[in-house]
């Protein structure tokens, strides 16, 4: 069953896919500039099959943690690729969800980012989010930015990750990579250690609870440039979910601490072309200002969204703004303007 496993990698490189899923009792399926494709040659998978495939990729302390846990991420090589793997139980039988990793990073202009994007290489202190639902291309925005960091200066960059996703060539810095499971215990662990490791950057893969949180925070305020994302919708909620993290007696603490460090949150998503089958990134980019640190220390973040409709010159994007500016384009269509929409009545008065 190994080279079965292999070859239905095989045949996602083949086939450039983004994705491939790997449940049964279905088919196996890639994803394919967001479409899904049955693999029918390779007939339906059953549950055994699927758990000796699967087994098969895993080390024995993985497969111990994943028995254990019900769900494991790994990272995996194969054929000059590498694959996020993503293993759970499924209705008591074992699938996975695999993300091919490409091997060369794309720069700024190739993964049609906002041009903002490249002065975030040239900080030396603070905290830069990304964040949006997975699959939205954060990984891919924040690789490119700590590649163009490589590619022009001399720092000492630690990335703790779960799994290790993009390998970085060697150029002018030196990267340290850290994978949860395999080369530290925890983010928590990690992150503990990361300031006698002599970092300049961090980045922290997710921040995924309170504690991860408390830790990104303090690495920023000790001097050094974060990066990191979390899975919320817009910038203004990705401030209040930071918040809200901490107990209230810490909250006063947090916000006064976020007002100071914080440098940016870019909210992203991926949108269908409405030229091609490709997939457009569109995005909310949230600087910190004095306005912002203002609202941010006083608790008033009700007040983000008006500040970013009025924030053009200094570097910020409403969503629905960068909506508009896409479908004025002719790169996405109305509707997916519509849909998309993280404020509704918003994108109705821009696009009617």
């Amino acid at each position: 069953m190994r080279n079965t496993i292999q070859q239905l990698m095989q045949v996602a490189i083949d086939k450039n896919a983004s994705d491939l899923h790997i449940v049964a009792p279905y088919f196996a399926t890639l994803r394919i500039k967001n479409k899904l494709l049955f693999l029918r040659n390779f007939g339906i998978i059953q549950p055994e099959t699927s758990e000796e495939m699967l087994l098969s990729l895993l080390s024995p302390e993985q497969k111990t943690y994943f028995l254990e846990n019900k769900e494991i991420d790994i990272g995996y090589d194969f054929a000059g690729t590498r694959f996020r793997i993503n293993i759970y139980i499924n209705r008591k039988s074992i699938g996975a969800a695999f993300r091919l990793i490409p091997n060369r990073i794309k720069n700024f202009a190739e993964l049609n980012l906002p041009e903002i994007f490249q002065t975030f290489s040239n900080y030396n202190q603070g905290l830069i989010l990304f964040t949006g639902p997975t699959g939205e291309g954060k990984s891919s925005s924040l690789a490119a930015i700590i590649n163009d960091i490589n590619l022009r200066h001399s720092k000492h960059i630690i990335t703790i990750e779960d799994p290790v996703e993009y390998v970085y060539p060697i150029e002018k810095s030196i990267i340290s990579q850290r994978e949860i499971h395999q080369d530290t215990l925890s983010f928590n662990s990690a992150l503990k250690s990361v300031l006698r490791e002599d970092p300049d950057i961090v980045l922290v893969g997710e921040m995924r609870d309170y504690e991860t949180v408390q830790s990104t925070l303090q690495i920023a305020e000790t001097g050094h440039l974060v990066f990191s994302t979390l899975h919320t919708g817009s910038t203004k909620d990705s401030i209040d979910r930071i918040i809200d993290m901490f107990p209230s007696h810490q909250q006063n603490q947090t916000r006064s601490t976020l007002s100071q460090e914080l440098i940016a949150i870019v909210a992203q998503r991926l949108l269908p072309s409405s030229t091609n089958d490709d997939l457009v990134p569109a995005v909310e980019i949230l600087m910190n200002t004095s306005s912002i640190a203002s609202v941010i220390r006083d608790g008033k973040t009700f007040m983000i969204d008006t500040i970013l409709e009025t924030g053009e010159e200094k570097g910020m994007v409403l969503f629905e703004r960068y909506l508009y500016k896409l479908y004025q384009n002719g790169l996405i269509s109305r509707e997916t303007a519509h849909s998309h929409a993280i404020r509704p009545n918003i994108i109705s008065k821009l696009i009617k």
